[in-house]
């Protein structure tokens, strides 16, 4: 197909060249040898200007047209058209036929659009050679006629035959230069132009074929002028009649496609429809104003509408893309979808309608939500794991603590225990009486110290395990510092600043180990003068125990009340749990000049 189209095409241009070289040479013999009676000047001469339009003709037909070439071509089509010009006031007819014939051959290549964005272009040349080729028509035709009339009666013409037949060839070669364009064009689809083309050929034989008849008709024995010209009325009736008859079967043809169009319409529209209804996804299909066209029977049964007439109104629609979304269902419940909203394009690109896909995940969705649960039991086992794993780590390392201390401070009074009771047995009757009460003294003296410390561990037990409870009270301070100094041995140089309408809302033993503590360690660790004072300040209680040491090291206070702190023993953590189970608090502070100072602070009892 696409060689024999090159070759019609090759040969069609072939015709118009060879049909620009009949008609340069007959314009140009017309120059030569004018007719008989003729005065016409070479710038009047329609015969000049059809030598320049056959020449142009020759040049635009070639099988490759260069840009030189084509524009050396109109040069003589540009010149054709200013001698068809100048033509006009002597010979109308040809001089309107021959300009219209030059502006066709300058506009050859010439488009134009019918409006702005209409993509099909249309040939300025098409309708300037139709126009030649009418005129030429009208001036051929009467002469066809001529043999029906009498010796010297028939009908005049508005131009010379010779002109006429010249343009008339010409402009059939003009349409044959662009095989590709014109309504020639093979191309092209049904139409309008289809039409024409088709037709074209019997619309120009129709009077030629009605001049012959009618002369033959007066040769055969008619000789009447109005016999010719009914003949040739009838045949055109007849021609008119053929034509009307192959416009009402391309009509009958156009209904029967029309009709196998429509057919295979409502047959796609059946298998589109058929295709909707079969798919497991519930799908749903809305215009440009997301109004509903149509959904499938799996919507109905997702969303629970099973009304089958008329459109549900549009639910709330999920974004662009895919997403888990929820479909509220007619009894009000909502189910659990993956969601895919796509919009459909028109040719400009512009949405045109949507379609919303719906696939039901509520099995994924109750796999999720049982993953998630054993997810967070197994989370919550997990944090009960580590909250084991940080009471076993804090009891081992309360074990160890515990074996350190009981080694070291607990082992010191049992040692000297054992080793001055093994003295008094041995040398009981050696020693006098005062080296005995000395070393009896000795051994009581460790002894209570190490009662203390069982009674300190035990409290220390009771204080991890949570077991101490305080039962709040008004607490006389003073009454307590002077039970607390009386226990104590050593305290001669201990100064009490506590006034006696001081009293405390807390646990009295609570308050009786707290003050004992920490005058046991200012005595113990820090150096005398020890200063033990309590007041009130507002609504609190203040108790103060200073002493006169070296102060606590910076790098230990941060620590300095946690359980087996070094250099403190037991007795600052009790301090902290037991003042804080009373609602207190207590903190260090470093004195001024030197030593160190402990703050106690509770709510004051009413007095």
């Amino acid at each position: 197909m696409q060689f024999a189209a090159h070759d019609v095409g090759r040969l069609s241009r072939l015709a118009a060249g060879s049909t620009g070289v009949a008609v340069a040479i007959s314009g140009g013999l017309s120059l030569v040898l004018p007719p008989a009676g003729a005065d016409d000047t070479l710038t009047q001469s329609p015969a000049a200007a059809l030598l320049a339009a056959g020449l142009a003709l020759f040049l635009l037909a070639l099988p490759r047209v260069s840009r030189p070439l084509r524009i050396a071509a109109y040069v003589p089509a540009l010149l054709a058209t200013g001698l068809g010009a100048a033509a006009v006031p002597a010979h109308p007819a040809a001089g309107v036929a021959t300009l219209l014939a030059g502006l066709a051959l300058t506009c050859l290549d010439l488009y134009v659009h019918r409006r702005a964005g209409d993509p099909v272009r249309y040939r300025v040349a098409d309708p300037l050679v139709a126009g030649s080729a009418i005129i030429s028509l009208v001036a051929l035709v009467p002469r066809m006629f001529a043999p029906a009339f009498p010796e010297g009666g028939g009908p005049d013409s508005v131009m010379s035959p010779y002109h006429a037949g010249g343009l008339f060839i010409l402009a059939v070669g003009i349409v044959l230069a662009r095989p590709e364009a014109g309504p020639l064009r093979t191309d092209a689809t049904a139409g309008p132009g289809t039409k024409i083309r088709r037709m074209l050929p019997a619309v120009v034989a129709v009077p030629v074929i009605a001049a012959l008849v009618s002369a033959l008709a007066v040769r055969t024995g008619i000789s009447r002028p109005a016999a010719a010209i009914s003949t040739g009325a009838i045949l055109a009736t007849l021609a008119l009649v053929a034509l009307v008859g192959y416009l009402v079967r391309s009509l009958e043809g156009a209904d029967q496609r029309q009709r196998k169009l429509v057919a295979e319409l409502h047959e796609r529209r059946d298998f589109a429809d058929t295709l909707l209804q079969s798919m497991n996804e519930a799908v749903m299909v809305l215009d440009a104003n997301h109004r509903v066209i149509d959904v499938n029977r799996r919507w109905r049964e997702l969303t629970g509408n099973r009304d089958p007439d008329g459109m549900p109104p549009a639910p709330s629609l999920p974004p662009a893309g895919t997403q888990d979304w929820l479909i509220r269902r007619t009894d009000g419940t909502e189910v659990p979808v993956l969601a895919t909203m796509a919009a459909i394009p028109d040719a400009a690109g512009q949405p045109r309608g949507y379609v919303a896909t719906y696939v039901d995940i509520t099995d994924r969705k109750r796999a999720e939500d049982e993953l998630s649960s054993h997810a967070a039991e197994l989370e919550s086992s997990n944090d009960r794991l580590r909250e084991a794993n940080a009471k076993l780590g804090a009891a081992l390392a309360f074990k160890n603590d515990l074996t350190s201390m009981l080694t070291h401070d607990v082992a010191q009074p049992i040692s000297s225990i054992a080793s001055l009771a093994e003295l008094l047995h041995a040398d009981w009757a050696d020693l006098p009486d005062d080296i005995r009460l000395e070393l009896a003294t000795k051994i009581n003296k460790n002894t209570h110290r190490l009662i203390k410390m069982m009674n300190d561990l035990q409290l220390l037990f009771r204080l991890d395990t949570g077991a101490v409870t305080a039962r709040r009270t008004p607490v006389q301070m003073r009454e307590v510092v002077t039970s607390v100094l009386d226990e104590l041995e050593d305290t001669d140089d201990v100064d009490v600043a506590v006034e006696d309408d001081v009293a405390a809302l807390a646990d009295r033993q609570h308050v009786w180990h707290v003050v004992r503590n920490l005058v046991s360690n200012a005595l113990s660790y820090g150096e005398k003068p020890v200063e033990v004072r309590a007041s009130r300040d507002g609504e609190t209680v203040v108790l103060i125990v200073q002493d006169r040491g070296g102060g606590i090291p910076e790098e230990l206070v941060p620590n300095l009340f946690d359980r087996f702190m070094r250099g403190a023993g037991l007795g600052l953590f009790i301090v902290r749990h037991l003042v804080e189970a009373n609602g207190g608090s207590v903190r260090y502070e470093r004195a001024e000049p030197r030593g160190a100072r402990l703050v106690v602070t509770w709510e004051a009892a009413a007095v």
